[in-house]
């Protein structure tokens, strides 16, 4: 797909500088006290809790989250979405779902009322001339923008936080930091906080001495050393065990770590980069995660955008996607209408969630009831686990044989993603929905298990 098709002619396409008139959304609570917030390239999300919203309102007729505004692009256009409140959302005491508005509007929710501002200046954001960066991929002004933020920062060796929805990519992101750093010949280690059960954490990113621990039978290096003189990515920083916080703090401060059950110091060289799907400053808040940790990480925190808020990209990464496939693949090998109903879903697992569900209508072009973003149903008998209409994750050899056409990645987490949904779901069955009593009988930490659960969009009951 060329780049004059996604947002706008050849010329504004390679433009690196975007001149975006100022705009503010003025709001005011029923005590008559004022909020304003600039809109820029980013959503802004309204609402009662302070862990989800950038405007919190003391209004009690307003729900937990209840109204977004963002500019589209390229029209620049301001909309407007309820988010399913309990009261609604009005402009011009008309009661919308999703709508546009300019100045002259006014948007009702609760007691509170919201306007836009616009004002003679204008905001230079500086955009990246391409649309990948490593194996990133975006050809709109929100992924180009955090590409030449992200291409400006490799080169330092500053921390950053990847802050986004789980699926959106941001491993892939902290893979092209490093190999785009002066680190990219050195080692690049991932540590994922979330995986790891509270007992091991401290092991696995110091290391241990032999003996240092029932089981520590030989010296284990962990993930500082591991990564020395390159990157270390440590993965759901908003997971982190509490106690280890002002350890990992002391480590970057000091550049030093102590492996457990040592006294010795050992110096390390390492730039981290770290990513959660949490609002670490709610969570700062709440006390839950250390002031000092994360201002000391987030020299550079960035939001990755989430699919929803980026439909043009779909179209380019569908292809991509496609491309990939051996032999390589193109729209015309999906289900009919496929790209529409692509464009047109929410995409809550982001790209993960579209990898697989255009791996899945390859496997199964044919399947009626397809549906995006659900697991498959109807497929050919024996692929199913009995009574429950869903795909067993032990296909017969007839479908094994179909997912040897795909890469051994995408093969894989077709049949992962699979197993583990009927996987959980038996087990949550077997401990009558309890989450913290089914994580340990699987031997996984409850943080993982809620990740898993949202994934797949599981219920408890």
């Amino acid at each position: 797909m060329g780049a004059g098709s996604i947002g706008g002619t050849q010329t504004d396409f390679l433009r690196s500088v975007l001149e975006l008139p100022q705009l503010t959304l003025a709001i005011a609570a029923p005590d008559g006290t004022h909020q304003r917030c600039p809109l820029g390239l980013g959503p802004v999300v309204v609402g009662s809790d302070p862990g989800e919203c950038d405007v919190v309102l003391e209004d009690p007729k307003v729900s937990r989250k209840h109204v977004e505004f963002w500019r589209e692009q390229p029209s620049g256009r301001v909309a407007v979405r309820d988010l399913g409140s309990k009261n609604g959302t009005f402009i011009d005491r008309v009661r919308v779902e999703r709508a546009y508005i300019d100045p002259n509007n006014r948007v009702a929710f609760g007691g509170s009322t919201a306007w836009l501002e616009p004002s003679q200046g204008a905001d230079r954001i500086e955009l990246a001339s391409g649309i990948t960066f490593g194996g990133a991929i975006g050809a709109s002004l929100s992924m180009r923008a955090l590409f030449a933020s992200l291409e400006r920062a490799a080169q330092t060796d500053e921390t950053i936080v990847l802050s986004g929805e789980s699926g959106t990519g941001k491993e892939v992101l902290a893979r092209a930091i490093h190999d785009a750093s002066t680190r990219r010949s050195r080692p690049f280690v991932v540590f994922d906080c979330s995986t790891v059960t509270a007992t091991l954490a401290e092991s696995e990113l110091f290391g241990h001495v032999r003996g240092a621990f029932t089981g520590a039978l030989q010296a284990h290096a962990g993930v500082f050393e591991q990564a020395n003189g390159g990157t270390l990515f440590i993965d759901e920083l908003g997971e982190l065990p509490a106690d280890l916080q002002p350890k990992l703090l002391r480590a970057l401060e000091a550049r030093q770590i102590r492996r457990v059950g040592s006294t010795e110091w050992v110096n390390v060289d390492v730039r981290i980069v770290t990513a959660t799907h949490r609002d670490l400053r709610a969570r700062v808040a709440e006390g839950a995660f250390r002031q000092d940790l994360y201002y000391r990480l987030a020299v550079l925190d960035v939001r990755i955008p989430p699919l929803r808020e980026r439909r043009e990209d779909i179209p380019l990464l569908v292809e991509h996607f496609l491309g990939l496939q051996r032999p390589p693949r193109t729209v015309a090998d999906l289900p009919p209408n496929a790209l529409e109903l692509l464009q047109a879903y929410a995409w809550p697992g982001n790209i993960r969630e579209l990898r697989n569900t255009l791996a899945r209508m390859l496997l199964f072009p044919t399947t009626p009831a397809l549906a995006i973003g659900e697991p498959v149903h109807g497929v050919a008998p024996g692929g199913l686990t009995q009574g429950t209409g869903r795909p067993s994750a032990f296909a017969p050899a007839s479908q094994a044989t179909t997912l040897l056409g795909l890469p051994l990645r995408e093969a894989r987490d077709v049949v992962v993603e699979q197993f583990e949904r009927a996987y959980i779901e038996a087990k949550l069955g077997e401990h009558a929905g309890n989450v913290s009593r089914t994580a340990e009988a699987i031997g996984v930490s409850r943080q993982f298990l809620h990740r898993l659960l949202e994934r797949y969009r599981i219920s408890r009951t």
